[in-house]
């Protein structure tokens, strides 16, 4: 190759050199100098949670799953009691605005940033601190009331299929599982019997539709009557046991001890499972009141998981933050059924009162554990006790 040959490549090279750094300032000038803004819209997340605060009920309702008057109270208690959320730029309003909106809608991170114009960074900051004062108002609301379990609830003072059978019962107990995401290597304990990965939390509830415990976190693959005992075991979590001569009802999966009253095992033991056919006997009598009874927590579980979304899909969150999300939605809840009046899902369920949904009922169809606890045998005694009490109030209205 001659001379002018070898100049021609060379003059080649070099200015496809200069058009590959032209290309990587042009590439770093854009990107880090003059950057494109992301967050340009001028509806702000501010101003457009004002217009919903001051726009129709039903808007606020359906973007924050609860009335305006409960919360900006929500808002008001949470600063009192555990200090301010936000920055001068970023008001208490407004995180607790990006907090609901994402619980309630069910929508990730990116969807909020996007709806509030900040930083995914910036949301998810303001994210964690808004769940953890919630979890810490869990602390305050997630338990019975003072003197709660004194007397008889009024719910079965007032409703004659219950009253006098069940005036010692204080609420009901049960486990619910909750989709997880896990990673791939870590699922292997969360796959229960859904086949899904999920958290397994149980809870007890009253009968005005309150969480009064929850214990969130366990893996999937737990048995309730695991979890149960565990929970019983240990005074570090505070349950809240129930008075000499007061029960919870539980259904089968429990275990028959002191303070927990189970149906009869062997007959039919689902309220809707009676609607096409009466029961046969005794024993389905007091199933049927017995489960009846115990779809107050089956329609509480129905009430928490319509209103917040975020339930049934948590990808993108660490399984900490998941189980937090759990309790911090008992916690609105809880504070929704205290200072709502007419809100939308819970009157919905008191009109389905003692039948429940199908597509909320849990059926136990896994294997029932034989374990007896103390104060077995006084159970028996109650339960037998309720059950003659059924059939004599059966009797003598078919006289």
């Amino acid at each position: 190759m001659n001379n002018s040959g070898v100049d021609e490549v060379e003059e080649e090279i070099f200015l496809r050199s200069v058009q590959f750094n032209a290309l990587l300032i042009q590439h770093y000038y854009m990107n880090y100098v003059h950057k494109t803004p992301c967050m340009v819209s001028s509806q702000t997340g501010n101003k457009w949670i004002m217009e919903v605060l001051q726009g129709n009920d039903i808007w606020c309702y359906n973007a924050f799953r609860m009335q305006k008057e409960v919360f900006y109270r929500l808002c008001s208690d949470l600063e009192v009691q555990f200090g301010v959320l936000g920055s001068n730029r970023t008001s208490h309003i407004e995180v607790m605005g990006m907090l609901l909106w994402c619980l309630g809608q069910g929508c990730g991170i990116r969807s909020v940033a996007e709806r509030f114009q900040h930083s995914s960074e910036t949301v998810c900051r303001y994210f964690g601190q808004a769940l953890d004062h919630l979890c810490e108002l869990g602390k305050l609301i997630l338990k019975p009331s003072e003197n709660e379990f004194n007397g008889v609830a009024p719910e079965i003072m007032r409703d004659n299929r219950y009253m006098p059978h069940f005036k010692d019962c204080i609420g009901a107990i049960d486990g619910v599982h909750i989709p997880a995401s896990i990673p791939p290597e870590k699922q292997i304990p969360y796959i229960g019997r859904k086949g899904i990965p999920t958290q397994n939390v149980m809870v007890a509830c009253n009968f005005d539709m309150q969480f009064i415990y929850v214990c969130a976190g366990w893996e999937g693959s737990a048995h309730d009557t695991r979890v149960f005992l565990s929970v019983l075991r240990d005074p570090e979590m505070k349950f809240p046991k129930p008075p000499p001569g007061k029960y919870y009802v539980v259904d089968s999966g429990y275990p028959q001890m002191n303070g927990f009253l189970g149906p009869y095992k062997g007959p039919r033991q689902h309220f809707q499972q009676y609607r096409r056919q009466e029961p046969r006997n005794e024993k389905e009598v007091f199933n049927q009141a017995h489960s009846s009874l115990r779809s107050v927590i089956e329609r509480t579980f129905g009430v928490w998981k319509k209103k917040w979304k975020i339930l049934r899909d948590m990808q993108g969150y660490s399984f900490d933050k998941q189980v937090k999300i759990v309790i911090a939605t008992m916690t609105l809840h809880n504070y929704i059924r205290r200072h709502a009046h007419g809100d939308r899902h819970f009157v919905r369920s008191e009109e389905r009162e003692g039948y429940g949904s199908s597509s909320e009922i849990e059926m136990d169809d896994y294997v029932e554990e034989e374990y007896h606890g103390h104060g077995a045998q006084e159970m028996e005694t109650i339960r037998n006790n309720i059950t003659q009490s059924l059939m004599n109030a059966r009797n003598n209205v078919n006289i």
